[in-house]
């Protein structure tokens, strides 16, 4: 036999209205329809304030890469380097040593430049491998990928919705408790009242 009024009966939405107040009902009290305003009005301000920001910051933080991609792009140059040595240079105590290797490379202005690399599986005096340098020839690492920027863009995004969503609920959770405790009070003195009248009734 199926069972009316059971919370789990419904669909999803209609579990999450009545989950949240939000389901209309005659047997709701002044109270409960406060708390359905309140969270309806709250709804509202976080649907207001959440999109437009999360827009505003997803866009400064693409504006953001983008610009450290140009200038990453701009500043950094691929380079042939050409190991001279193997096992690196470093004091006996050095544990990362075998690590590295020696290597030497033409810089964006032509001068030849050495220093150490990390090493590579079967690195060999002579082996060729292409690395990135800046400007004055030192190592770095390749520039910004575009694929960061849109990442970093979603990321800002879905973190301006989560910082404007969590005093949102937080405050309906406020207004929910407050709402709890009021009705509480009122079912105890409606149940005092129903205790009240069956002890004066002559027929019980």
């Amino acid at each position: 036999m199926r069972r009316s009024g059971d919370g789990r009966t419904g669909t999803p939405l209609t579990r999450l209205r009545r989950r949240f107040g939000l389901e209309r009902s005659e047997l709701r009290r002044r109270v409960d329809r406060v708390q359905r305003a309140i969270g309806l009005c709250l709804l509202v301000l976080l649907l207001g304030t959440a999109p437009p920001l999360a827009a505003v910051t997803a866009a400064w933080s693409f504006d953001a890469g983008a610009r450290a991609e140009h200038a990453e792009r701009a500043d950094r140059r691929q380079v042939v380097a050409t190991v001279t040595s193997t096992g690196g240079i470093g004091s006996a105590g050095d544990r990362y040593v075998h690590e590295t290797v020696q290597a030497s490379w033409a810089a964006p202005d032509g001068k030849r430049r050495a220093g150490t690399l990390p090493s590579w599986r079967n690195a060999k005096v002579g082996a060729h491998r292409t690395i990135w340098v800046d400007r004055a020839g030192v190592p770095t690492v390749r520039p910004r990928p575009h694929s960061r920027t849109v990442t970093d863009a979603a990321y800002a995004g879905a973190a301006t919705v989560l910082a404007c969503g969590v005093p949102v609920a937080l405050g309906y959770a406020l207004v929910r408790r407050r709402c709890d405790r009021h009705r509480y009070e009122l079912w105890e003195a409606d149940w005092a009242r129903m205790d009240a009248d069956a002890g004066h009734n002559p027929r019980s």
